[in-house]
């Protein structure tokens, strides 16, 4: 954040904090609502956007009280909430192979449901991305391999959210192949092995991911509709993370998904419709875990009459 500033490069206003009280004075310095996370971590882990002074509170007393892992001495990030579309540009080297769109489930937690490529940008917005993003690499001295830098389109224009000096994770590589022709991982292995990569982009589809997320607590009975959903012309790929009887226990971020479908085609309503027909094919059953007088009467001694 230091670094990027220090370049002009936009980013949210934020403070960084290790104690409640500080947590509460950035909050009211930077208003509200705030996103309140931890300085270190992954896939929204943690991440929780609080409207008043009481979600502030209680968010950070979550954080702080060993219910988060910390990898090192706790940290929190306090930041300005940065509204409007989400993009994410993924590079290699010092060349912008893609930009993409990806949405939320409702907040207060950030659990992404899908992602499409490429994003429908005008000239002007896709440029103005694009140098953002192209700037980060010279703001933190980056530009070997891949980098994937996530920004959210607000009033100011593009805003940097993160840059990450790595490929993104599932499902971005597929996308950016099936939309763009150009193999990140191949290119990635080829470049840490001395030969020659192949970033040539052969525009032709437009790829997007719906992910599959929970929508109770519970025990999963069963997960099904899969090799349906995959028959569906146009469906690239249908995958599972989870399998009948795993405890699901949603926490709000990346692990409250148990798969996905990715799809592409030569238009977007054609994909988004593909996506649409092979998740209606999906279906998946979670029994509630037992209350607490249900597990009292379950324990309780049968005596006989």
């Amino acid at each position: 954040r230091q670094l990027l500033a220090a370049s002009g490069v936009p980013t949210p206003a934020y403070r960084l904090v290790a104690n409640a009280a500080d947590v509460e004075d950035s909050a009211r310095e930077i208003g509200l609502p705030a996103v309140v996370k931890p300085a270190v971590g992954s896939g929204s882990v943690g991440v929780r956007l609080c409207r008043t002074a009481d979600e502030v509170v209680e968010h950070t007393n979550y954080l702080l009280g060993g219910q988060h892992i910390w990898r090192s001495a706790p940290r929190i990030l306090v930041e300005e909430f940065a509204q409007g579309p989400y993009y994410t540009a993924e590079i290699m080297g010092n060349e912008v192979i893609g930009i993409g769109t990806g949405d939320f489930g409702r907040p207060p937690h950030f659990v992404c449901r899908g992602f499409t490529y490429p994003a429908l940008l005008t000239d002007d917005e896709h440029e103005r991305i694009a140098n953002v993003s192209l700037s980060c690499l010279r703001a933190l001295g980056l530009g070997w391999g891949p980098t994937n830098v996530e920004l959210r389109w607000t009033k100011r224009g593009p805003v940097v959210i993160e840059v990450n000096p790595r490929l993104a994770g599932t499902p971005f590589p597929q996308l950016v192949r099936l939309a763009y022709g150009v193999d990140l991982i191949t290119a990635h292995i080829k470049l840490a092995i001395g030969e020659e990569w192949n970033l040539r982009k052969r525009p032709s589809h437009i790829a997007a991911a719906r992910h599959l997320v929970a929508d109770r607590d519970g025990t999963l009975d069963w997960i099904g509709g899969d090799r349906q959903a995959a028959a569906v012309s146009g469906v690239a790929e249908v995958k599972f993370y989870v399998e009948p009887k795993t405890p699901i226990v949603r926490k709000g971020d990346y692990r409250d998904c148990m798969g996905h479908v990715i799809a592409a085609s030569s238009s977007l309503s054609r994909t988004e419709a593909i996506l649409q027909r092979a998740v209606d094919l999906i279906g998946w059953s979670i029994t509630p875990f037992p209350t607490i007088d249900e597990q009292n009467q379950c324990a309780a001694p049968h005596l006989p009459d």
